[in-house]
Order: C-alpha cells, then structure tokens, then sequence
C-alpha cells in the first residue's frame, strides 16, 4: 500500500531545516560568548546573573553540545522526522520520479 504524501518532499524539507539550523548555530554560540562575558562584570548582581545563566542554558538547550543536550532541540526535532519516515519511500519515490511522471494504471 502505498501512502498519500510525499516522503521525498519531506525529507527535502528536513534538509532544508537542518540547513538554516546549522547557519544559525554560529551566531547562537556568539551569543552564549557574549553571556558568559557579561557574568564577569565587576560587582554584577546576583539578580541579573540568572537572566545570562538562563540565556546560556537556552542556547545550550537549542545547539546541543552539552551534557545533557548532546544533540539540541532543534537537531534532534529534525532526526525524529527523518527516523519516522516509511523505510524504503524515498527511494521508492527517486525511481518513479527518473521514469517521468505519469501515473501508471497499477499501483
């Protein structure tokens, strides 16, 4: 049986996802620099410290790399829709595309 939408298209779509995650990460780690540099302020008090410690954990949280978000949200989001993908449609679909695009009487 085979199904209704496009695992081609949705994997071209995580790809593309993973693509702007990846532009994004650089900037991202720029940013944890930065909050990690502001809790070095002389006299800063304890009160603001917590919004940069929050901001690093959010980035970690995001990017991954850490120990307890190896991977990131956002990555890891990207793998669970490659992962529940049926086994074997991609292909399946890159064949029938190289053979034009009519369909047959016989599916």
């Amino acid at each position: 049986m085979s199904i209704r939408w496009s695992a081609l298209r949705v994997s071209e779509a995580a790809d593309m996802a993973e693509e702007f995650v990846n532009q994004a990460v650089e900037p991202l780690e720029q940013v944890r620099v930065v909050a990690r540099e502001a809790l070095k302020i002389e006299n800063i008090p304890e009160y603001m410290q917590q919004y940069f410690y929050r901001l690093i954990s959010e980035v970690d949280r995001v990017t991954g790399g850490t120990h307890y978000e190896p991977v990131g949200r956002l990555k890891s989001s990207i793998e669970a829709i490659r992962d529940n993908l049926p086994s074997g449609t991609i292909e399946a679909e890159r064949e029938k595309l190289k053979h034009g695009s009519q369909k047959s009487l016989i599916e």
